[in-house]
């Protein structure tokens, strides 16, 4: 008998919580790879993939060797009976609102009768959210207490908090997790060959970088959980991969600030309900009433009986709604497309523009962004770059040490304020030749983006990595028109000043704006980072409307939630991509800036 018992007792030891001892010891083996694999970035452009390959591959056998362990999930149709009782139960009032299945685009939430314009159609009490307190006051607490990461990092605590409460049957919030979906659509879903559809676009690497992120931190708990006594409480405590990623995005898709109960600080924060608001363009209408101590949501317009309720989740560019929410919104008036800049220190006139650039101020290396506005898609910011970028040694002398000097730097940012003729068409054209450089990068037109889009059988991450390099191509191909606008207007504007006295190469100047300025393509490189859309087919509002703060800016959720997805300097050469040389103009396009040049010379000469 007392064999039988000692057996036993082994038994129990070598199948803790349902997985083998062997296989933790598995496991553990190939999350300390993955630790060590993924403590640094990626390597640079050209290395990136294969590095990223290198470690998809060990987290499929990874994920392979836990199929049998991850954490089960019922029928989400079915599930959606008892998260409506729950509401009712803990008096959520859903009279204006009902769940609803949008078809292709998934759940949403439905006007039950018609809603004015500001109308307050919906509140959720502190009570119902689970929050980075909760967390604190969870079994989790203990642990968070000792762990310097999960101090640091709310989002982090969420995700854990969400899988220790989706694990525990009795837990307050199950009904809610039940009808959280199965997957999502976030970057951490998608496969290799999906994301090679976004080949020159910036979201690729910022997609890699978050799977490395999200990689590391799960070998970094799955590690922490097997050696830290207060992790023996968890009922997580052999966390699979394929759970974390999934309480990733489920917090990375839904989560939001909202005051402590002291108001000193924001705590992270799951809304049940409201987070089935779906994404259209407006302005933010949700707030936190802290006398009620409940979240407020009022429409944003007039919606009719059985019309899906939208709201707006802030300003944020499709490709950081595909990273952090799953979806792509084509009718986006906020998208944007990041751009790298920077001033080659090979130049010699580095330190001049360097110097100019400082007292804007601006870095001889920054982002700006590319903007989908038709009628404004270049901001002054940029077009101030590009001009102290496109100064001979005299206009950068002038600007520093010139009478007026202070004014001049001032109206760099200025648009009717040109420095010079000369300096304007060039820095329009390097402006316009760079973007035309992008759009080759791309492995498809625009066109035949429309056609792919059309085919049956794409997969839906697949459509979405379309969708987002045809939203990037647009806004680049009206850069491209917007800068021939914009020379053109400087010629008129030159012409028009010169009295009709137009020499013949002039006339063919005007006839055909110059559009030729071949730059290093290294001087300008990509940055990182109508109708509704969803946000994981109908799941989970985040991001700027997530952001509780009477008179905030809404900024909400950023990139670095999850993973530190900044510009990485150390990738740069000289402030430019690797082997970047000094940019520099074509010589038949060195002709046309003279033309322009000596005219201004000689309309000078003529005035004194």
């Amino acid at each position: 008998m007392g064999k039988k018992n000692k057996k036993a007792k082994s038994a129990v030891a070598d199948s803790e919580n349902g997985m083998p001892r062997h296989l933790r010891r598995e496991i553990l083996t190939i999350a300390n790879e993955l630790l060590e694999k993924c403590s640094l970035p990626f390597g640079s452009r050209n290395t990136e993939w294969n590095d990223f390959l290198d470690v998809y591959q060990v987290v499929e056998k990874l994920r392979k060797k836990q199929q049998n362990y991850v954490l089960h999930h019922d029928d989400r149709d079915a599930s959606l009976s008892g998260f409506v009782s729950w509401l009712h139960a803990n008096k959520i009032d859903t009279s204006a609102v009902t769940v609803a299945d949008f078809g292709e685009s998934g759940y949403g939430l439905k006007a039950t009768r018609d809603v004015k314009a500001n109308e307050l159609f919906m509140t959720i009490p502190r009570k119902l959210m689970l929050t980075t307190k909760t967390a604190r006051n969870s079994v989790l607490g203990p642990l968070i207490a000792e762990d310097r990461i999960l101090q640091s990092m709310p989002n982090v605590v969420m995700a854990l908090h969400v899988l220790c409460e989706f694990s525990q049957q009795d837990s307050f919030w199950m009904p809610y997790l039940k009808f959280l979906p199965k997957s999502y659509s976030t970057g951490l879903y998608f496969n290799p060959d999906e994301i090679q559809l976004l080949k020159a676009s910036p979201t690729l690497s910022d997609i890699l970088n978050q799977f490395r992120n999200i990689t590391r931190q799960y070998s970094y708990f799955f590690r922490l959980f097997q050696g830290h006594p207060e992790a023996s409480k968890l009922p997580i405590k052999n966390l699979c991969f394929d759970d974390y990623r999934w309480a990733v995005s489920t917090v990375m898709t839904r989560q939001n600030q909202i005051p402590s109960d002291s108001g000193d600080e924001m705590d992270t924060a799951l809304i049940p309900l409201w987070d089935m608001c779906n994404h259209t363009n407006g302005q933010i209408t949700t707030d936190f009433n802290r006398d009620l101590d409940r979240s407020e949501c009022l429409s944003l317009r007039d919606f009719q009986q059985n019309e899906e309720m939208l709201i707006f989740y802030g300003p944020r560019s499709n490709a950081e709604l595909l990273l952090h929410s799953g979806f792509v919104y084509e009718g986006n008036e906020f998208d944007r497309l990041a751009l790298r800049v920077g001033v080659s220190k090979n130049d010699t006139l580095y330190s001049m523009k360097a110097e100019v650039l400082a007292r804007i101020p601006l870095n001889s290396n920054c982002t700006f962004y590319l903007h989908a506005d038709a009628l404004n898609p270049v901001d002054g910011d940029l077009l101030a770059y590009l001009r102290v970028f496109s100064m001979d040694h005299a206009a950068l002398f002038e600007h520093m040490f010139g009478d007026g000097s202070s004014e001049r730097q001032q109206n760099l940012k200025e648009f009717l304020k040109p420095v010079s003729k000369a300096n304007e068409i060039k820095a329009w054209s390097f402006l316009e030749t760079r973007a035309q450089i992008l759009l080759r990068a791309y492995p498809t037109t625009l066109q035949e983006d429309d056609e792919i889009l059309l085919k049956e059988g794409l997969s839906e991450n697949s459509r979405l990595a379309v969708k987002l390099r045809r939203c990037e191509k647009r806004i680049l191909l009206n850069v491209v028109e917007y800068c021939a606008a914009q020379k053109e207007r400087v010629l008129e504007q030159f012409f028009a000043s010169d009295d009709g006295l137009i020499s013949e190469s002039c006339e063919q100047e005007r006839a055909a704006p110059c559009s030729c300025a071949k730059f290093s393509e290294a001087h300008i490189h990509h940055g990182s980072s109508g109708s509704s859309e969803r946000n994981d087919k109908g799941d989970g509002a985040s991001h700027e409307e997530h952001r509780f703060i009477v008179g905030g800016d809404g900024a909400g959720n950023e990139k670095g939630n999850f993973e530190t997805v900044a510009l990485e300097s150390s990738k740069l050469e000289n402030g430019i991509e690797d082997g970047g040389e000094p940019g520099h103009l074509s010589a038949d396009c060195s002709d046309r800036l003279a033309v322009v040049a000596d005219a201004e010379a000689a309309a000078a000469a003529a005035d004194n």
